[in-house]
């Protein structure tokens, strides 16, 4: 994709017909989702003094993931005008008069889970189920004062953008803003589904459903972690090399399987089948659904080993029901877990991976299909639609 967006990246004041908001601090550009299905527009964006504990983020990369795409077409909710962008990296350019998290010049991941530290979940100890993570204090505005939804807390289709202090995590300023920035959101999820959820230990099996950049880093995490087989699935063979790129020892092609067994499902599905036979008639001990429909679960269900372990990372849509026999799931024992944003604590996960690629050990960079500008964003989404990338990144 070529980038076609040549305006120059440095804010500038809101155009001088325009009423700004009284709480006008600076006017940058960013991509917004007006409504549903309507395709995403630049325009000016509005960006308000930090409150106490905000902070102002100059944005250097973002990368374009499903989950933008879902918000433009209203499948989130219809909280419209949206700001797109979330995976991002960039630089503190201002912060808020309580800030202490983070300074002037730091450059830093965004993240969507700054954790509270006083719900049950914190409490607990168990942050990463945080229920009142944090945001910035102000809205972004339109320059007629219409407020902005930013998607996941976050708006990072922009030049700049305001969150809270938390939302920024530290990282090694060696690192390339649009590898890193990437951990924000769907490499981060599927790193941690391996990892964190699936707990993948040294000398396991994990079949991987579902080649996609989500799924794609699930076998990063699996091979990181010491899996010793490692099995992709999916219905296209291109996306199959890729994931043979990324860990993958084995590889299975589910259309093609299916037109050999049509309407088999369970233990009686050509790809439960095929995986069992590729882990030695037991199954794999760590099963990742990175689809996250009906019938990929069950294929994970039933792919597992007796008492494994089965994560479902791909995000279901709200109207999607499970049919499992009772009987099946007490007597296979095991777990069944959910992976929400790969169950990471940014404060630990994103400088761990950052210094893991700088040292050659985890390939982030390999995930940055194409950069693009930031009027490059709707087309961006068609490429994705159709297979085409692992991930398209902005960059400003």
């Amino acid at each position: 994709m070529t980038n076609t967006d040549d305006t120059p990246t440095t804010s500038r004041p809101a155009d001088a017909g325009a009423s700004a908001p009284a709480d006008a601090h600076r006017t940058v550009r960013g991509i917004i989702a007006r409504g549903k299905g309507e395709p995403v527009e630049m325009t000016d964006i509005v960006i308000p003094a930090p409150g106490a504990n905000d902070v102002i983020v100059d944005i250097q990369a973002c990368g374009v993931c499903h989950t933008d795409l879902a918000y433009r077409d209203g499948d989130i909710n219809d909280d419209y005008p949206f700001l797109l962008g979330h995976e991002a990296a960039g630089v503190v350019s201002e912060i808020g008069e309580d800030v202490t998290h983070v300074e002037v010049g730091d450059f830093v991941v965004l993240n969507w889970r700054a954790v509270c530290g006083e719900c049950r979940a914190c409490k607990k100890g168990e942050p990463k189920y945080c229920f009142a993570t944090h945001n910035a204090s102000k809205p972004m505005t339109l320059t007629d004062g219409t407020e902005l939804t930013p998607a996941l807390g976050i708006g990072a289709f922009s030049d700049a953008t305001l969150v809270h202090e938390g939302q920024c995590t530290k990282v090694d300023p060696e690192a390339d803003p649009a590898v890193a920035g990437l951990l924000g959101c769907g490499v981060m999820a599927g790193i941690g589904a391996a990892i964190n959820t699936g707990d993948v230990k040294r000398g396991e099996t994990v079949a991987v459903i579902g080649c996609g950049g989500v799924g794609t880093a699930a076998i990063a995490g699996a091979k990181l972690a010491g899996a010793t087989t490692i099995i992709a699935v999916d219905i296209s063979d291109d996306k199959l090399a890729t994931a043979r790129e990324f860990g993958a020892t084995e590889t299975i092609n589910s259309k093609d399987l299916a037109a050999d067994a049509p309407g088999a499902t369970g233990e009686d599905d050509p790809v439960v089948k095929r995986i069992h036979e590729l882990t030695g008639g037991f199954g794999a001990d760590v099963v990742i659904d990175a689809v996250g429909r009906p019938e990929t679960y069950v294929q994970a269900f039933y792919a597992r080993d007796l008492a494994g372990r089965v994560v479902l990372v791909g995000v279901p849509s709200p109207t999607m029901k499970l049919d499992l026999p009772l009987l099946d799931v007490f007597g296979r024992g095991g777990s069944l877990k959910s992976s929400w944003y790969g169950d990471c604590l940014p404060e630990r996960d994103f400088p761990m991976l950052v210094d893991l690629s700088l040292n050659g050990r985890l390939p982030l960079g390999d995930f940055v299909t194409e950069r693009i500008g930031l009027g490059d964003v709707e087309e961006a989404f068609d490429t994705m639609k159709a297979g085409k990338v692992l991930r398209s990144v902005v960059t400003l």
